[in-house]
This record gives structure tokens, sequence and C-alpha cells, in this order.
């Protein structure tokens, strides 16, 4: 018999939106969102947060909000959306805190089935030593677990974890979920420069995705204001670690606040490269094929570099080009 996480005492003081969205990702499409933590409930204080330092540092799971309540207010939503001819990709559990800290979780996802969406949590996965945690979660259709270090002094620089966490047994509950969850599994590493952006560090988060096989492995930036003054790796270093990432794992993408035109061709070179390379660096070879087959020359590409688009980089002797940042 695995871990079970103790559970504490319900709080069902509503605190913000349950419901929100549809927000569009490029992880999930049109995604409707669902706030099953009051903010701002969560097991690390990560350094680049968007919502600031965790108010309740905790690890203890325990009710907030009965389920029939939560999908009650999720197929209202729903409803209205269908009947304005809006889509919705995917249910999707993303709270301001950790959302397996709602020992309700199973069960929301259970009501929610009923309303025939897909189900996706995005999580920090750092109770995922807990048999109960991981039972929970493999209910869902699409589960994005978050690697962003696997160094432990690395690991509690940038997460800021509760006291009594320790990574190496929430890394081998990762495992353990990927061993056995049927849904697609992703992961996200967000890369904060001097941190855990240099090559040792990446290799280390690459050797350890290798052991989940997420069906695709996503490089993130910090992009809105954090919790703490951090810096974005230089897109060199960025450019280096989505290499090291392509070379060990099936699906690499970034996620460096450019959403674009991500998946379509548009006919359009400026578009279409500007939309490719906010997913992945092109190799230069890549770049002259798309551009002869729109039949266009490289001074596209030139006039991208010239205003701040697009930078061209160098990695193992080879040239690619790649989306810049949103600065």
């Amino acid at each position: 018999m695995g871990a079970v996480c103790v559970a504490g005492n319900g709080d069902r003081t509503l605190t913000g939106s349950l419901v929100y969205g549809p927000v569009p990702s490029r992880r999930l499409g049109r995604s409707l969102g669902i706030n099953n933590i009051p903010p701002k409930r969560c097991s690390y204080s990560c350094l680049y947060c968007q919502l600031g330092k965790t108010r309740d540092l905790q690890i203890e799971r325990q009710a907030f909000y009965e389920p029939p309540e939560t999908a009650r207010s999720v197929r209202e939503r729903v409803k209205q959306l269908r009947e304005k001819g809006e889509p919705i990709d995917y249910l999707a559990i993303v709270p301001d805190g950790e959302p397996t800290l709602d020992i309700n979780l199973g069960k929301e996802i259970e009501f929610l089935r009923e309303i025939g969406i897909k189900i996706a949590v995005i999580t920090k996965a750092s109770l995922a030593w807990c048999e109960d945690v991981r039972q929970d979660l493999q209910k869902a259709d699409l589960v994005c677990l978050k690697v962003d270090a696997v160094t432990p002094e690395i690991w509690y620089s940038i997460n800021r974890p509760h006291r009594y966490l320790k990574p190496d047994i929430i890394l081998d509950g990762m495992v353990r979920f990927a061993e056995s969850f049927q849904g697609y599994l992703t992961s996200e590493t967000m890369l904060i420069k001097g941190i855990n952006d240099d090559a040792r560090e990446v290799n280390r988060i690459a050797d350890f995705l290798t052991k989940i096989k997420p069906g695709k492995a996503y490089l993130s930036i910090p992009t809105r204001p954090p919790a703490k003054p951090v810096i974005p790796p230089d897109e060199y270093s960025f450019n280096a670690a989505y290499q090291i990432f392509n070379r060990v794992l099936s699906k690499v993408e970034c996620l460096i606040g450019y959403e674009g035109n991500a998946f379509t061709s548009t006919g359009n070179a400026e578009d279409d490269l500007l939309s490719i390379t906010a997913v992945h660096p092109m190799r230069e070879e890549a770049v002259t094929e798309l551009l002869e087959r729109l039949g266009t020359g490289w001074e596209i590409v030139h006039g991208l570099i010239n205003n701040g688009s697009l930078v061209e980089l160098e990695y193992q002797g080879k040239k690619f080009y790649a989306r810049t940042f949103s600065r």
C-alpha cells in the first residue's frame, strides 16, 4: 500500500471565480478553467509565480468546494458558451494554487466527466508521491507535470517548497504515475537565468523526463510579472536547452509568450516564420525549405532579425532561427 496524503478540515470560503474563460492555450486549445483551490494555497512558492508569494504553504489535502457545486457551475457556463456557438476543447483544472491539494479532485473529475468534454489537470506534481493523488489524476484525460529542476539545491531555490517535501520522493511519484497513466502526459519546465538554465541541470532534467516519457515536453520562460524579480534565459541558452531536450525526447515545444498562428501554415512567409519559431527554433536548412516553398527569399528573415522579431543562433556548428522573447 502506497502513501496516502492526510486530509485536513474543509474550508469552503469562495474567493475568486470558480469557473473562468474559456482562454486560448497552445497546450489545450480553448480551455474552460476550473479554480478548485482558494488563492493561494500551494505546496510551492515558486520564484516566478504570477500570483505572488504563497499565503498558505501546505501539503495536507482538504475539501474546498462540494463536487456537485463545482460541476453545476461548470455545466452552466458550458451551456452559455454552447448557446453562443463557442467551442471548448478542454475543461482545465488550473487553480490559484496546487490542484491536488483538493481531496475531492477525483470526485470532481467524475462529475465533470458527465459534461462530455475532455478534462486536463495542470499540476506541480509535488504530491505525486501520494497514492490517492495518483489515483485521482488517473481519471483525467490530460495531465501536465511541472519539472523545473532535479538537483535538490536548485529545486529548493526555484520552487521554494513546503519544508516537509523532498525532491527524490516527488520524482519517484511522477515515475510511478507515468507508468500507469492511460491519458496524455505532458511536462513543463520553466527556465530562469542563473538558476536552472545551465547545460548540466538541463541535461539532468532531460534525463529524468526520459523516465516519464511525456507525449510533449514544454520549455517555458516567465512571461508575466513574477513573485520575485527573475530574468528569463537569453535566446542562446534557451536554444541550447531546446536542443538538449530534443535529442532525447520525442516532442519538445517552446512556451515563450507568443501564441501566433502556431498550428497552421498561412502561406505568408513572415507569419509562418514567427509562428513556427514560437514553437521551436528552426535550423537554417528548414528555413531555406520554407522560403523556397513559399516562393520568397532571405530578405524576409533579415528584415525580421533587424526589427527584433527573430534572432540568429548557433549551436554545435549549426545555425538556428528563433522567435525573440517578449520583453
